[in-house]
């Protein structure tokens, strides 16, 4: 990927080792290894309420002070977040401009260990995630190392297509369908939750998928083997996959994030097309 020749967000801030309980503070949260294996598997198998329960800051150090964060990250992971944002806000830019109606980008905050969020107080153990309430992504970068290791999703593009992911649930936001899924959520059963949660998260696949068909066709950032890095990644980070790694065996019912062939298949359907009206999930 040719991350270095895209356009750098102004919207990162870097908290990483400034008093949010990350490497810089005394008495913070630490998370090991086995801390990180839970941030992946609330990522990718709990679902929303899952990840949200360990919102909760358990472990996390309360906040005397805000922390001044940077807006400029000295090392190449947080560069690398930095491009990867700033080729989705061009992305999502030119595609709203073309419905008539400005796109309010999403900002990103780089943190270590904990963080406080507009959705409660958070820890690396949620893994990246989105929080509609502030509309902020967040991101601990030792998941992707993990990612890498644990569940063999390697490669830059494996990490920009869970970067785009958490901008599509941004998308969804703007959109007004985050809000709408969540009262249908409300209001039903167990399942009919979890089919829910299931539609949501391919569409943020999907959404992702958009920005990889510009990034390919307008930017031409995508170099050989980058698709298949992502769609490797959806592949590893698949309910049934992730399932069959901790479980032993398959649950279909209590799927929140979908099959690694769903999620190929609607990342495929966005890069394909490059269309927003092709990521109907709900239909």
């Amino acid at each position: 990927m040719r991350w270095r020749q895209t356009k750098a967000s102004q919207n990162v801030e870097d908290y990483r080792g400034r008093g949010t309980g990350g490497g810089g503070g005394g008495g913070g949260f630490k998370l090991g290894l086995g801390g990180i294996v839970v941030a992946v598997i609330a990522y990718f198998v709990g679902g929303p309420d899952l990840v949200m329960s360990l919102l909760s800051g358990a472990g996390a150090p309360a906040q005397s002070e805000a922390p001044i964060p940077s807006s400029t990250p000295g090392d190449e992971g947080g560069q690398f977040v930095q491009h990867v944002l700033g080729d989705t806000e061009e992305a999502w830019s030119a595609l709203f401009q073309q419905a008539g109606r400005p796109y309010p980008p999403a900002k990103l905050r780089l943190f270590d260990d904990a963080i406080s969020t507009g959705c409660g107080g958070a820890t690396s153990a949620a893994g990246p995630f989105y929080c509609p309430a502030d509309q902020y992504v967040y991101i601990d970068l030792t998941f992707f190392r993990q990612l890498e290791t644990e569940f063999a999703a390697q490669g830059d593009f494996a990490k920009a297509y869970v970067i785009a992911h958490e901008v599509g649930h941004h998308v969804q936001t703007v959109l007004g369908t985050s809000e709408r899924v969540h009262a249908a959520r409300q209001r039903g059963s167990e399942a009919e939750s979890n089919e829910l949660s299931v539609r949501m998260e391919l569409q943020a696949d999907c959404f992702a998928g958009i920005w990889a068909h510009y990034a390919d066709r307008t930017s031409q950032v995508v170099e050989a083997g980058d698709i298949e890095e992502a769609l490797n990644a959806a592949s590893a980070v698949g309910d049934d996959t992730i399932q069959k790694r901790v479980r032993g065996n398959v649950n279909q019912e209590s799927f929140t994030h979908g099959s690694g062939a769903q999620r190929q298949q609607w990342f495929r359907r966005g890069y394909g097309s490059g269309r927003v009206e092709d990521c109907d999930t709900f239909q």
